[in-house]
């Protein structure tokens, strides 16, 4: 039986020339006749070559010129030259190499070929070519049972809409899925991705980021947790810590999600949404449930929707600004800001409402240049002993170095606020009624009036003005809603819950190529043209991201789902 076994396990020669040379005594030599190439076979392979040296002693082939190894219908081998060792079905091809299996072709100068594994490996530089893109690398391995290649050292794709870059890569040919492990980039005309670790559909152009993922949109940069791309569409989102830096207008949105739609140059950001905008040296916070910038760069509008709230801490020296609306409009190239329904703003201990408000930025200075509250304006500053208050249809209010100066109110205007000399005594209270009222503003307190077409009103002791006719009607203070720091933006709203985010699998380790042996074991004949070192595992082989493998220093672990 042990006889039988031996004898089915030697190459078979079907056809060929067949000569005997004396200076090769261990050699059989078939060469290629008038029917055709020599033709040999071996449990489940096929080879064809010009020439052959058969040494059937060590069950061993070496074959010359337009050599083909196919097995199974599966995978097609061509080289200039090829060894083949029935005893270990190792096989060994160099010069132009072309190895094909289903889906992709790879082109190489030396391969090795591992049956009992199923595995190619080559380390001399790669090529694969796929139906969607090429592939390069210096190492390269090939897994026929999944249909796997893992590319290591300078891997390149080159598709025609972009490029990708990656110390270690592995694609798998059926599906033209591409894993990125490393300091990775896709990068094309419209974007730039960058990720330590990554999913790619090379074929659907979609793909999945994590491990310090970032887009490069020219001028505006996405960053989070998690990045969702499709290249077709346009369109990017990203999960948790998400940042978009938009260095033109000099602005940062933070979030923990965000839709990008570069066709239609609109980013959409929410669960805690707030956008950064740095102006006189100073940066002015816009919070929303939801948050969207659409336009150009040159042109950008930035839309909160739903609790809205805007914040300004203003320079040493001068008062902030905050204020809250249902919803803030800011056009950047108009230097304008609108406060939509329901608005109130504070400037110091200076309080304004109205069914809506304008803020209006000097475009040069990038100061705030002036304010607009249009219809039921209403005033309102908080005084040692009460309240100073104006309104009207419409109150205009001008600044001087962001600060509030003078306020005009016109339409129906009516005054109550607390007059004092030059020394700052009380002199009364003045509730004065006219076709419109200029105040004078320093520091936050009221130092001079003028009325236009003055109507009834006059100056009232304070014993003759109970404390119940001091405020004028519509009076509503709200004080304590007051933003005071940027953290206020958030207050009363409860802290997202953050999805857990999917982790990209991390490389399975399926061992070296070649397994340690002794000569004996190795079984390599004296006519190779290989050596024992030829079968050695090489240091600078080894995947960059072996590393890869302490996931727990990524903060991403292989089992997240």
């Amino acid at each position: 039986m042990a006889q039988e076994e031996k004898e089915k396990g030697k190459i078979d020669i079907q056809s060929g020339y067949l000569e005997k040379r004396p200076e090769l005594p261990e050699a059989v030599i078939y060469t290629k006749d008038q029917d055709g190439q020599v033709y040999i076979v071996h449990e489940g392979i096929e080879m064809w070559c010009n020439q052959a040296f058969v040494y059937l002693k060590d069950n061993f082939v070496k074959a010359y010129g337009e050599v083909k190894i196919i097995q199974a219908d599966t995978i097609t081998m061509k080289s200039n030259y090829a060894e083949y060792n029935g005893n270990t079905q190792f096989a060994f091809a160099s010069g132009e190499v072309v190895f094909k299996e289903p889906k992709t072709t790879l082109k190489t100068d030396t391969l090795y070929f591992d049956r009992i594994k199923q595995q190619a490996f080559y380390r001399s530089g790669g090529t694969v070519i796929d139906t969607a893109s090429t592939l390069t690398s210096r190492i390269g391995r090939y897994y026929a049972k999944s249909k796997k290649y893992q590319f290591i050292s300078n891997v390149k794709i080159v598709n025609p809409k972009y490029t990708v870059n990656s110390p270690q890569l592995d694609f798998y040919s059926e599906s033209g899925a591409a894993y990125l492990y490393g300091e990775s980039t896709i990068v094309s005309d419209a974007s730039t991705v960058y990720c330590e670790r990554g999913y790619y559909d090379t074929r659907g152009d979609t793909g999945y980021f994590v491990k310090n993922s970032k887009i490069d949109y020219e001028n505006r940069t996405l960053y989070g947790d998690s990045i969702y791309f499709d290249r077709n569409k346009g369109f990017a989102s990203a999960t948790n810590n998400i940042k978009v830096l938009d260095t033109i207008n000099k602005s940062l949105i933070r979030g923990h999600y965000a839709e990008v739609f570069r066709k239609k140059d609109s980013v959409y950001i929410t669960k805690r949404a707030v956008a950064v905008t740095l102006r006189d040296n100073d940066s002015i916070y816009v919070h929303a449930d939801t948050l969207q910038v659409t336009g150009k760069p040159e042109n950008r509008i930035l839309k909160g929707f739903y609790k809205a709230r805007i914040f300004k801490k203003g320079l040493e020296g001068e008062e902030s600004l905050s204020g809250k609306a249902d919803s803030i409009f800011v056009n950047q190239k108009k230097g304008i800001t609108k406060l939509l329904r329901n608005p109130i703003l504070w400037n110091g201990e200076s309080q304004m409402t109205g069914d809506t408000i304008h803020l209006i930025n000097n475009l040069k200075t990038e100061k705030l240049d002036s304010l607009k509250v249009f219809k039921n304006a209403f005033n309102i500053q908080k005084d040692s002993i009460g309240y100073n208050q104006v309104k009207g249809e419409i109150l205009i209010g001008l600044f001087t170095n962001n600060e509030l100066d003078t306020i005009y109110i016109n339409k129906n205007a009516e005054v109550m606020y607390y007059a004092r000399n030059d020394k700052k005594e009380l002199i009364g209270i003045n509730n004065t009624v006219s076709s419109s009222i200029e105040m004078y503003v320093d520091k936050q307190t009221i130092n001079g009036i003028k009325f236009v077409k003055k109507g009834k009103g006059k100056i009232y002791p304070l014993s003759k003005l109970p404390e119940e006719a001091r405020i004028l009607s519509g009076f509503n203070w709200r004080g304590e809603e007051r933003l005071l720091t940027k953290a206020d933006l958030f207050r009363g709203k409860p802290t997202p819950i953050l999805p857990k985010i999917k982790g990209i699998p991390l490389p399975i380790d399926e061992g070296e190529f070649f397994e340690e042996q002794t000569e004996e074991e190795l079984d390599l004949p004296e006519s190779s043209k290989l050596s024992p070192k030829d079968f050695t595992n090489r240091p600078e082989d080894e995947a960059p991201e072996k590393g890869i493998k302490k996931a727990e220093s990524d903060g991403i672990k292989e089992n997240e789902d």
